[in-house]
């Protein structure tokens, strides 16, 4: 297990937050996150997208309309220069109302099912990769996956409970900086390159 990963969460991380979207144009890119993740790219890591879609379980959409809007989120991606390498979805919600996939499961995060299989499909060092999520059940799965884990904290999680896991190794603003942190730890950017530095808060440990 040689390759590295940085995990991002989609919705409110990798793309701006919408409700249940089901058509490839209500996915929009953040701005600025294509040199950041162009650079981690270039040094190595993988770059995979984990994220629950419980929109199939609920009946919003279905999978041919998920790969159509996913088509278009590698799409914009590469056109700021980043293969997506993959991604992974959890399609189930207990509550759903599609029988098939109404279930409980392990790949619903905060589980780390999708981190473990994806760690299987690319032979990843989970410990050597980061997990950037918007909300604490992101922290949580990739904390159990034993990942390092990046909350960006830009008012998706609006719940704050906590508990065993879900306590972030870094917080930041926005996911341009959630990156940056990710670049200086790993030597990839001089210190004090970052001049959001100061809305950026250390809180777990460092592994």
């Amino acid at each position: 297990m040689t390759n590295r990963a940085l995990f991002l969460d989609r919705d409110g991380t990798l793309v701006l937050p919408r409700h249940y979207p089901t058509r490839p144009e209500q996915l929009v890119l953040y701005a600025d996150l294509g040199a950041p993740l162009a650079q981690l790219q270039a040094a190595g890591w993988r770059i995979i997208v984990i994220t629950n879609q419980a929109g199939l379980a609920h009946g919003y959409f279905d999978e041919a309309a998920l790969v159509q809007m996913h088509t278009h989120l590698a799409t914009q991606l590469l056109q700021v220069g980043v293969h997506l390498d993959a991604i992974y979805h959890c399609p189930h919600h207990p509550a759903g109302r599609v029988p098939a996939v109404a279930i409980e499961c392990a790949c619903r995060k905060p589980q780390p099912g999708l981190l473990l299989q994806a760690a299987a499909d690319h032979m990843l060092d989970l410990e050597r990769s980061w997990f950037v999520g918007d909300i604490l059940h992101d922290v949580e799965a990739g904390n159990r996956a034993g990942c390092r884990t990046v909350l960006v904290n830009n008012g998706g999680e609006t719940e704050w409970v906590t508990g065993p896991y879900r306590t972030p190794d870094f917080v930041a603003a926005d996911t341009v900086a959630a990156l940056h942190i990710i670049l200086q730890h790993e030597r990839l950017a001089p210190p004090g390159s970052v001049e959001l530095a100061a809305e950026i808060t250390k809180i777990g440990s460092e592994r």
